[in-house]
C-alpha cells in the first residue's frame, strides 16, 4: 500500500472486519437505531520499531491501541458520515509516534439489500514537515 521509493522497510499491523454497532448516518432512521459497521485499519510502522529483542509488548505498538481508540470514537457521539468516522480514526492512529502511515475503511453492511456493503476508505502518510500539510 505504501508507495515509498527509498526501500524503507515497514511492518503492517491490521484490524480486519471489526464489526460494531454504532450510531452513524444522516437519515432520521439511522439516528434512532444503531447499525452494523465493518471497520478495517492498517497501520504502517518502520520495521525497526516493531522488533523487540526482549520479546516485550513495551517495545512495539500494542494492538489494543487500535481497538481502544476506535471504541472511544464510536462510543462518544452520533456521526453522520462514514467519511467523518474514517477521518477521525485515521488522525487518531497517526497521532501515535511510531505510526508512519494509516489506511482506514468503514462499510455499512445492512443498508442496501442488493450489495454486500457501501463504504469509504482513506489513506494517509504522516507528514514529516508541517509545510507538507499546506
Amino acid at each position: 500500500m505504501l508507495n515509498i521509493l527509498d526501500n524503507t522497510k515497514y511492518t503492517k499491523i491490521f484490524l480486519k472486519d471489526y464489526c460494531v454497532e454504532t450510531s452513524i448516518g444522516v437519515n432520521d432512521y439511522e439516528k434512532i437505531k444503531k447499525q452494523r459497521l465493518l471497520i478495517n485499519v492498517e497501520i504502517y510502522i518502520l520495521r525497526y520499531n516493531t522488533i523487540s529483542l526482549n520479546d516485550s509488548i513495551n517495545d512495539i505498538v500494542d494492538y489494543d491501541f487500535i481497538l481502544k481508540n476506535i471504541t472511544k470514537i464510536i462510543d462518544k457521539m452520533h456521526i453522520n458520515l462514514q467519511e467523518t468516522l474514517c477521518s477521525l480514526i485515521l488522525q487518531n492512529m497517526l497521532e501515535h509516534p511510531k505510526v508512519e502511515a494509516c489506511n482506514v475503511s468503514t462499510e455499512k453492511i445492512d443498508i442496501y439489500h442488493n450489495c454486500k456493503s457501501i463504504g469509504v476508505e482513506l489513506f494517509e502518510i504522516k507528514s514529516k514537515n508541517k509545510e507538507d500539510e499546506k
